[in-house]
């Protein structure tokens, strides 16, 4: 999964894809216990879906547009808005499951 800024979010939240987008921090534990279970879904769910990760304090304006008090937080976005949301640390078998409805 690449970290990305807002110049690269925007290009691809008016791409053709879905974009899946982990809203995180670097000194946030649940963040970093997310992050094996959002390479593997990244990689189950490629077909279906571009992941990407956004680092809250280095892209604050993209946080405050999305509204991202809590993170982690993961976001679908289909053609250019949200579509599905979940907060907190999820499972590998969570994640899959929110996936599997969200995209």
């Amino acid at each position: 999964m690449e970290q990305i800024n807002k110049e690269k979010f925007d290009e691809l939240l008016n791409g053709d894809k879905t974009m899946v987008c982990d809203f995180f921090a670097t000194w946030c534990a649940p963040c970093r216990m997310l992050t094996p279970v959002m390479e593997q879904a990244s990689e189950k769910f490629a077909e279906k879906a571009v992941f990407v990760k956004v680092d809250i304090d280095l892209e604050p304006e993209l946080a405050a547009r999305y509204g991202i008090m809590s993170i982690p937080n993961v976001t679908v976005f289909k053609n250019g808005e949200p579509a599905g949301q979940a907060v907190g640390y999820m499972s590998k078998s969570e994640a899959e499951e929110f996936f599997e409805k969200k995209l």
